[in-house]
């Protein structure tokens, strides 16, 4: 069963799209991220299927161009904006990974409750080294 976006989670992850990506591109990372976890967490949103706000936040990013054009920090920025908004625990990894032709590669992603959280292969990102969590909490790099 597909369950339906409430209109009102539609229009704010509308919004959280068409703000945040550009964002990334004009501010540090570490001024922007202050801002998307500021407010801490926000009052539970029982009614709020994660996994379809994640759904409709891909289909946004799938089809927008250039500065919002679809990548794993977007997304993850995104839906930690949103989803932290919705009162869930969720937190936003930064990985790098060097790969066997000797490239680094980087993956951002959500974790909740230790795991991977509404990626589609989590195990892709239990083969990065994480070099930031966020929020940052002691102990943590960043």
């Amino acid at each position: 069963m597909t369950l339906r976006l409430p209109l009102g989670w539609r229009l704010r992850a509308t919004a959280a799209v068409v703000v945040l990506p550009p964002l990334l591109h004009l501010m540090s990372f570490s001024r922007l991220v202050g801002w998307l976890g500021r407010a801490g967490l926000g009052q539970p949103a029982e009614h709020l299927d994660d996994a379809t706000l994640a759904r409709w936040v891909d289909r946004l990013l799938r089809h927008l161009p250039g500065l919002w054009r679809r990548t794993c920090l977007k997304r993850s920025a995104v839906l930690y904006h949103l989803l932290r908004r919705a009162g869930r625990p969720v937190e936003l990894w930064i990985g790098v990974q060097r790969g066997a032709d000797k490239r680094v590669g980087a993956h951002a992603w959500l974790v909740h409750a230790g795991e991977p959280y509404l990626e589609s292969e989590p195990e892709h990102s239990k083969t990065h080294t994480v070099i930031a969590r966020f929020p940052e909490t002691s102990g943590a790099s960043g």
